[in-house]
C-alpha cells in the first residue's frame, strides 16, 4: 500500500462530516504540502477523532502552531 493510500485509509473517522473534510483536502491539496506539513498532516491523523472534531468543526484551536495552520488549510477546502 502505497503512502497515499495509506493517509486515505487513516481519513476515514467514522463520521461522514471529518472524512468528506480529510479527504477532500488530501486529494486536492497534499500533493502541493512540503515534506514538513505532509509529515504535519500524518502526525496530525493519529490524533484522537474528539480532538480532530474539537479542531476542524468546533473550532477550539490546536496549541500546536503546525497544526494550526493545517487547520485553517483543511477548512479552506470546505
Amino acid at each position: 500500500m502505497n503512502k497515499h493510500a495509506k493517509l486515505k485509509w487513516r481519513c476515514r473517522r467514522g463520521m461522514r462530516e471529518l472524512d468528506l473534510l480529510l479527504e477532500v483536502f488530501l486529494n486536492l491539496r497534499y500533493d502541493s504540502l512540503t515534506d514538513e506539513e505532509q509529515d504535519t498532516f500524518a502526525r496530525f491523523l493519529e490524533e484522537p477523532n474528539e480532538r480532530i472534531v474539537d479542531w476542524l468543526l468546533e473550532n477550539t484551536g490546536s496549541p500546536d502552531v503546525k497544526y494550526k495552520e493545517l487547520i485553517e488549510q483543511i477548512r479552506s477546502y470546505q
